[in-house]
């Protein structure tokens, strides 16, 4: 039994960060090239044999039902990756990986307001509230960080 699933969540959480900033920092240090798409294109076929690795450790699935059953979501969370992956890329060769920071917040919103809140209709309260109002101030600090600058 987990007694405090928030220290789960946060360890996940911590994970990710991690692994982003990792790729983060692999790309900023990458050679920038005029075609985009190479980096990313070598940097996913890593990803993806990790995956296989990883792939061999877990439980056995049908993967045929599995695919008929899913595949709509495997378009639409590809196509995010695309997008995510691309944004990163301009955004970190153009701006620097400081600028993560309106990505982040811009996150919030996308994801945990529209997808979570709009689309799943999670839970919802003040204090998730005023947690989106700090993280939208956070952009408007970055922006007057980076006037000052």
């Amino acid at each position: 039994m987990i007694k405090f699933p928030i220290a789960i969540a946060i360890l996940l959480a911590l994970f990710s960060a991690i692994g982003n900033a990792m790729f983060a920092f692999g790309q900023k240090k990458s050679m920038v090239s005029a075609n985009p798409f190479i980096f990313l294109i070598f940097t996913l076929l890593v990803c993806l044999a990790l995956f296989i690795i990883a792939y061999q450790f877990a439980p056995p699935v049908q993967i045929q039902a599995f695919i008929t059953e899913n595949y709509r979501w495997f378009l639409i969370s590809g196509i995010g990756f695309f997008c995510t992956f691309i944004g990163f890329y301009f955004l970190y060769t153009r701006f620097g990986t400081s600028y993560y920071v309106v990505y982040a917040v811009l996150s919030i919103i996308t994801t945990s307001i529209i997808v979570g809140i709009v689309i799943f209709r999670e839970v919802f309260n003040f204090y998730h509230g005023l947690s989106v109002i700090t993280a939208l101030l956070t952009i408007f600090f970055f922006y007057l960080g980076n006037r000052l600058h």
